[in-house]
C-alpha cells in the first residue's frame, strides 16, 4: 500500500458517493413499501393490514443494522475502513437487485414475503456497516478544525439518495401513468435493478482511496486489544448508549418524513403519487442544505449545541405535525414534510463528526457504528411501524406524542454528553477530559 496521502476532495467524493448509493438502495425500499409492496407481497391482508405488514418488513432492517455495525465494525477496526466499505457496498447492491427481481406473492405465494424479509435483512446488515466506515473515512482524513465540514459529505449521501429515490419513482410513474397497472406489475422494479449501475460507480471510486493514515498508525494499539466489540463495550459503553439516545429523534423524524409520510400523503391526505414524490425531491434539497450548514456551524460552536437545539425544537413539532398535515392540502403537506426533514437535518449534519470523535481509533468503527445503529433501532425501526399502526387505529394524535417523546429522550441524552469538537481523534477520550468539555 502506498504512503502517498489521498487528496481530501477524493476522500469527500468517495464517502459521499458510497453513502448515496447505500441509502438510495435503502430508501427505494421505503418508497416501494409505501406505494406498492402492500399490493405485490401482501394482497390477502386487505389495504390497511397490508400497509402495516409492509412497514413491518421495513423495520426488519433496523434489527439487522446493529448486527451489521458489530460484524463490519470488527473487520473495519481490524482490516481497515476501505476494505470493509467495499464489502458493504457489494452486499447492499446484491440484495437490492434481488428485491427488484423477486416474484410477487401471486406467483410464488408465501415464499415472496419471506424472501423479501430476508433480503431486507441483508440490506440492514450492509447499511449498518456503511455509515460508520464512510464517516470515519472523512473524519480521520480531515484536519482538526474542519472535521464537521468534511464529515458532512457522507451525511449528504442520504439527502442525494432521497432525491434520487423519489425522482426515479416519479419518472417511472410519469412514464407508465398514475393509475396504470404497469407500475405495480414491473415499474417499481426498475429503480432496484438500476442500482447495479450505481454500485459499479461507487466501487470504482472507493478503490481509488487509500486507507486512512490514522488507522495505519494504530497497528500497535490494535494488536494489544482483545477485540473491538469487547473493548468498546468495556471502555465506552456509556458513549454508545448516549450516542444512540441522542440520535433517536433524528431517525424517528427522518423515517417518518421519508417513508411514512409518503404513504400518509397518498392514502390519508389524498394527494396524487406524483405530488408526494415531487415534494420528496424538493424536501431532499432542503435536507441537504441544512445538513451542510449545521455541520459547518458545528465547527464553530460545537456539535453538542447544534444537536441539542434540533432536539429541543423536535418536541413541540411532534405535537403540531399532524394537525398541520390534516388540513389536507398540498401546501400543508409540504410544510409538514419540510419541517420534519429540516429538524432531522440539523442534527444529522454534526453527527458525522460527533460520533467518530467520541471513540478511540482501535474500536472507532465498532463504537460509532453501534451508537448510530442503536439510534436506528430506537427511532427509525419503531417510528414508521408504530405510526402506521396508530393511524390505522384512528389515533393520529398519538403519533405526535410519540415523536415528542423521541425528542425528549434525545434532549436528555445530549445534555449528558460531552462536547467533542476540540478533541484530538488520535487521543483516547477520558473522564477528566470529558468532564472538562461538558462544563465548557
Amino acid at each position: 500500500m502506498t504512503d502517498r496521502p489521498t487528496p481530501m476532495r477524493r476522500v469527500a467524493f468517495a464517502s459521499c458517493a458510497g453513502t448515496t448509493i447505500e441509502f438510495y438502495d435503502f430508501f427505494i425500499y421505503g418508497t416501494a413499501a409505501a406505494l406498492v409492496f402492500p399490493t405485490v407481497f401482501f394482497p390477502a391482508l386487505g389495504d390497511s393490514a397490508a400497509s402495516v405488514a409492509s412497514f413491518a418488513t421495513f423495520a426488519v432492517a433496523f434489527v439487522a443494522r446493529p448486527l451489521g455495525a458489530i460484524g463490519f465494525g470488527h473487520f473495519g477496526d481490524r482490516l481497515g475502513r476501505k476494505r470493509t466499505l467495499i464489502s458493504t457496498l457489494l452486499l447492499m447492491g446484491a440484495a437490492t437487485v434481488a428485491i427488484g427481481l423477486l416474484p410477487s406473492a401471486a406467483s410464488i405465494g408465501v415464499a415472496a414475503p419471506v424472501l423479501l424479509v430476508t433480503l431486507r435483512f441483508l440490506q440492514g446488515l450492509a447499511v449498518g456497516g456503511e455509515w460508520a466506515g464512510a464517516t470515519l473515512l472523512a473524519a480521520e482524513y480531515a484536519p482538526p478544525g474542519k472535521r464537521g465540514l468534511y464529515a458532512a459529505f457522507p451525511q449528504l449521501g442520504p439527502a442525494i439518495a432521497f432525491a434520487l429515490s423519489s425522482g426515479t419513482f416519479l419518472l417511472i410513474n410519469r412514464l407508465v401513468g398514475e393509475t396504470s397497472p404497469a407500475f405495480v406489475e414491473w415499474g417499481w422494479r426498475v429503480p432496484f435493478v438500476m442500482s447495479a449501475l450505481l454500485v459499479l460507480v461507487g466501487l470504482y471510486v472507493r478503490l481509488k482511496v487509500e486507507e486512512t493514515p490514522m488507522f495505519r498508525e494504530s497497528t500497535r494499539t490494535r494488536a494489544s486489544t482483545r477485540g473491538p466489540l469487547a473493548a468498546a463495550l468495556k471502555h465506552q459503553w456509556r458513549e454508545i448508549v448516549l450516542g444512540g439516545g441522542a440520535l433517536a429523534m433524528l431517525f424517528a423524524f427522518f423515517y417518518i418524513g421519508t417513508a411514512f409520510l409518503t404513504s400518509y400523503g397518498t392514502t390519508v391526505v389524498g394527494l396524487s403519487r406524483a405530488t408526494v414524490l415531487t415534494m420528496g425531491v424538493v424536501g431532499a434539497v432542503v435536507f441537504g442544505a441544512l445538513v451542510t450548514l449545521s455541520a459547518v456551524y458545528s465547527d464553530r460552536v460545537g456539535r453538542r449545541k447544534v444537536v441539542l437545539a434540533s432536539c429541543l425544537v423536535a418536541v413541540p413539532w411532534g405535537f403540531v405535525l399532524f394537525p398541520i398535515l390534516d388540513h389536507g392540502t398540498a401546501t400543508s403537506f409540504a410544510i409538514g414534510l419540510f419541517g420534519t426533514l429540516a429538524i432531522f437535518a440539523v442534527s444529522y449534519g454534526p453527527a458525522g463528526a460527533m460520533l467518530p470523535e467520541m471513540f478511540r481509533t482501535e474500536y472507532r468503527y465498532t463504537g460509532a457504528g453501534m451508537a448510530y445503529n442503536l439510534a436506528g433501532v430506537i427511532g427509525g425501526g419503531t417510528a414508521p411501524y408504530l405510526a402506521s399502526d396508530l393511524v390505522e387505529a384512528g389515533h393520529t394524535s398519538a403519533v405526535g406524542w410519540m415523536l415528542a417523546a423521541f425528542g425528549a429522550l434525545s434532549v436528555v441524552c445530549v445534555l449528558l454528553m460531552a462536547e467533542t469538537r476540540h478533541r484530538a481523534m488520535s487521543a483516547a477520550p477520558g473522564p477528566v477530559e470529558d468532564q472538562a468539555l461538558l462544563n465548557a
